[in-house]
């Protein structure tokens, strides 16, 4: 069921909590040793909240996410449960405290049934890079489910949680919804307290929601949004309610298509699918507009710099002195020299990927290298978000931006693990949003023939998360792609 299904159940009590949570851990047992969805599944803790929820009826009867399974990107804090971040460094590590999201999903009734699987501390576009193993690809197990959140999009796909919340620093919650033929959030930076996430790139991370449709994740977003005092970048803006935006009508609605940076690099069959998709937010009465973003074309590098920059200073604390794994001294000391003990534990603990970012951005934050590199970036940066602010304000102003979400379908697990540069263009169109601190979400929009998922990406205002999600919809209920079960339900 999806989320507002589940929620409806439970409160109206034709399905309990119980039977809710125990149907999801029966599809994780089933399905989780194909896809390696999940770091963690803690059963237990499940049905006790379950049970708990079915023992009060009352106190949850207006509950938003009533009875809800929740599935947690692993490098959200969560109160005496494993948080990994998919990374050695942190195997052991059992936070003190949860994140203001889980405060508020459980708040709202919801019930976590586990963390998932993600690129070590969020660093990825595939899940490779995980400590403990990829995620599968729901759809063809020998594909990646995209990344970083991508054990979140695969337990989604794979109907194991209705609701699964990922991060977001590039892409990382649009990209693997679009690879895994589900929709992605990322909320208005500030819009969502990060207060509790592992941190990748401060300026960039957002937290926002998976799920199979456009109105679930507004449910998710009406409980999630909102200022937190524990998070100094939370923006006291008022949250409506998004659910309420969603009429089915988009006449009037204009949306940007940047024409030239489609013209290259592209797969065949997701032009295809981007034509039909603008074809039918015709057909709907949205009017189509071209507009130029010729910045954009520089977002990867200036993204690479920029996040790699802030990665170097947030892992700084992963030293083995205060949390988290230490190496062992060398065979026959007594004790080891501090520099030597950092040394051994951050290149024991991290793996190759976070090596490489932390390298680099050490590197263009040096002296004699900050103002050539990590500086410019930062001026190139604010001319991305300019283009984007010129679309939506000067004349012939349109309300969305759209594009693919990846330039590709899912690619093969290892085909571009020796190659970074190809790992990293999957991005493409996704980082700028970042960049920009502009929310984005994807939508199943089409198969390839090989009938591997292709996600539409459109991109709004500030704050405007309500005309995103009511265009989204307007188009999800035209077409029947969210609706498509993967092969894997059945095999």
């Amino acid at each position: 069921m999806t989320v507002r299904e589940v929620r409806d159940a439970v409160r109206s009590r034709t399905r309990s909590a119980v039977e809710v949570c125990r149907d999801a851990l029966a599809r994780i047992e089933a399905l989780d040793p194909q896809l390696h969805a999940f770091n963690t599944v803690v059963a237990d803790r499940a049905l006790a909240r379950a049970g708990a929820i079915d023992r009060e009826p009352e106190r949850w009867r207006d509950a938003p996410l009533a009875g809800v399974p929740v599935a947690l990107k692993d490098n959200l804090s969560t109160r005496g449960v494993r948080t990994t971040a998919s990374s050695r460094i942190l195997e052991s590590y059992v936070p003190p405290y949860d994140a203001t999201v889980v405060t508020r999903l459980e708040a709202a009734g919801a019930v976590m049934i586990g963390k998932t699987n993600c690129d070590e501390f969020a660093m990825g576009s595939s899940t490779e890079n995980s400590a403990f193993g990829p995620a599968r690809n729901p759809w063809a197990l020998d594909r990646t489910p995209g990344g970083s959140s991508g054990g979140s999009a695969a337990a989604v796909a794979a109907r194991m949680a209705p609701l699964a919340l990922g991060s977001d620093t590039g892409g990382s919650i649009r990209q693997p919804a679009a690879l895994c033929g589900v929709v992605g959030l990322k909320p208005t930076y500030g819009r969502v307290s990060r207060y509790g996430l592992l941190a990748f790139g401060s300026s960039l991370d957002q937290i926002g929601p998976l799920t199979r449709t456009v109105h679930d994740a507004a449910l998710a977003l009406n409980v999630l949004a909102g200022t937190d005092p524990a998070d100094a970048t939370s923006v006291p803006e008022p949250v409506p309610d998004y659910t309420a935006a969603l009429t089915g009508d988009i006449r009037g609605a204009r949306i940007g298509v940047p024409r030239a940076l489609l013209e290259e690099g592209v797969d065949q069959g997701v032009s295809r699918a981007m034509d039909a998709a603008l074809e039918t937010l015709r057909s709907r009465g949205a009017t189509l507009v071209d507009v130029d973003l010729p910045h954009a074309r520089h977002a990867i590098p200036v993204y690479y710099l920029v996040a790699t920059a802030e990665a170097s200073s947030n892992l700084a604390r992963y030293d083995g002195v205060r949390y988290g794994f230490r190496a062992n001294p060398e065979a026959g000391a007594r004790s080891q020299e501090l520099r030597t003990m950092y040394a051994r534990t951050r290149a024991q603990g991290f793996g190759a990927e976070v090596k490489r970012r932390i390298m680099l951005g050490t590197y263009v934050l040096s002296a004699g290298y900050y103002d050539a590199y990590y500086l410019k970036a930062q001026q190139v940066r604010t001319l991305i978000l300019r283009d984007y602010e010129q679309a939506f304000t000067q004349g012939g102003a349109v309300d969305l931006i759209a594009m693919p979400t990846s330039p590709t379908p899912a690619f093969r697990i290892g085909e571009r693990v020796e190659d970074p540069l190809q790992m990293y263009l999957a991005d493409v169109f996704t980082v700028s949003a970042n960049l920009a601190g502009l929310p984005a979400i994807s939508v199943p929009c089409g198969f390839t023939p090989d009938r591997l998922p292709i996600g539409l990406q459109l991109t709004g205002r500030r704050f405007d998360e309500a005309t995103l999600l009511r265009v989204a919809d307007g188009y999800e209920r035209e077409t029947e792609w969210s609706k498509q079960p993967p092969p894997i339900l059945s095999r």
